[in-house]
């Protein structure tokens, strides 16, 4: 229940979010919009209805179509109709204008931009439907009045719409461009990373291995493999519950990776299992790192657990050149590890 309650958030914050950027980029299009038009307007001596429609659709209804979408139950649904407004205004504002050549392309170049950047051209190709049926229909009741030729004043005033809004629409497309690496990342790491102990999960850490294994063949640059196993987990999960045993799982993790470099590659290999890579080290000083993780987490104490010590069982095997996979060199680790469990457990076995 939870799980859907956090993505319905993330959900409605999401869609919030893209109202909010429609509601910038609108208000900044209709303003510096708002003087391409108003200049053909003046020139053609327009009507004082038509000047109150410009005033109200370049400063009011970007607020309104911003109040509209977030008081709707499904802003993102609500914004793209208030998107299919914009264009079929642009139709209404291009037939008032008389077709004047410059204003009118600069206006639906623009339109299109924002369109295809939100919805592609799917909803490219219902706005310019709307566009062409709102513009006909006003040319038709304006008679049909064609005046293309730009004045020197229709263009200059076109210059502020022409620099500012492309601008405007990439630095936005780039923030979300910028947003989705971002999110993939995070992603990537999620399908890497075991979220309980923040150590590699078992794909990615036999990854880490199967590369360790390559460079060792390729320069025989030594190597050696751990294979950790927390003694007696079940009888730990069964007397002190199971948040005891996670805790004593995180403990273990958080022990292991401070015991060791950098460049090592400690992993998560199953539920209380763990692995590390010792990357550049042969097995006396695997022996040496071993015994540091054995005897910290024999030394810890846990919060959920007083009293109790966890002792842990670690088989060492270092690289050779025989070794044909990455599933071979882990599997003598595990010979090892299954050698120190059988000799009394809290102790270190190599091969």
């Amino acid at each position: 229940m939870l799980f859907f309650q956090t993505v319905t958030m993330e959900k409605e914050s999401s869609q919030v979010r893209l109202v909010e950027r429609i509601f910038r980029l609108r208000a900044l299009g209709l303003g510096v919009g708002f003087f391409a038009v108003a200049g053909v307007l003046y020139e053609n001596s327009a009507h004082a209805v038509t000047w109150i429609l410009l005033v109200a659709h370049a400063f009011v209804w970007p607020l309104f179509a911003r109040r509209m979408a977030l008081d709707s139950p499904d802003p993102e649904r609500a914004e793209l109709k208030n998107l299919l407004l914009d264009s079929a205004m642009g139709g209404v504002w291009i037939a008032l204008m008389r077709f004047n050549l410059v204003p009118c392309a600069l206006l639906l170049s623009m339109l299109a931009v924002d369109k295809i950047s939100v919805g592609g051209w799917k909803l490219f190709g219902r706005a310019f439907a709307l566009q062409v049926i709102a513009c006909v229909v006003v040319a038709a009741a304006n008679g049909f009045a064609f005046q293309p030729h730009s004045s020197m004043q229709a263009i200059l005033l076109c210059l502020p719409f022409l620099f500012t809004y492309p601008l405007a629409i990439s630095t936005a497309n780039f923030a979300l461009a910028r947003s989705a690496r971002r999110h993939n990342h995070v992603l990537a790491l999620q399908t890497r990373v075991d979220g309980s102990t923040g150590l590699l999960n078992r794909q990615a850490w036999e990854e880490s291995v199967a590369s360790e294994l390559r460079r060792f063949k390729r320069g025989s640059t030594p190597a050696a493999l751990l294979m950790i196993d927390i003694d007696c987990f079940k009888t730990i999960n069964d007397r002190f519950g199971h948040l005891a045993g996670d805790e004593v799982i995180r403990t273990t993790a958080a022990i292991v990776h401070s015991c060791i470099r950098d460049v090592d590659v400690p992993g998560r290999y199953g539920g209380d299992e763990f692995g590390v890579v010792l990357v550049h080290t042969g097995i006396h000083a695997a022996v040496v790192a071993a015994e540091r993780i054995r005897q910290r987490v024999a030394e810890a104490e846990f919060e959920r657990a007083p009293g109790m010590r966890c002792t842990l069982s670690i088989g060492i095997s270092a690289s050779t050149p025989g070794m044909e996979d990455v599933h071979a060199w882990i599997s003598q680790a595990d010979a090892a590890l299954y050698r120190a469990k059988t000799l009394g457990r809290n102790q270190i076995a190599r091969l």
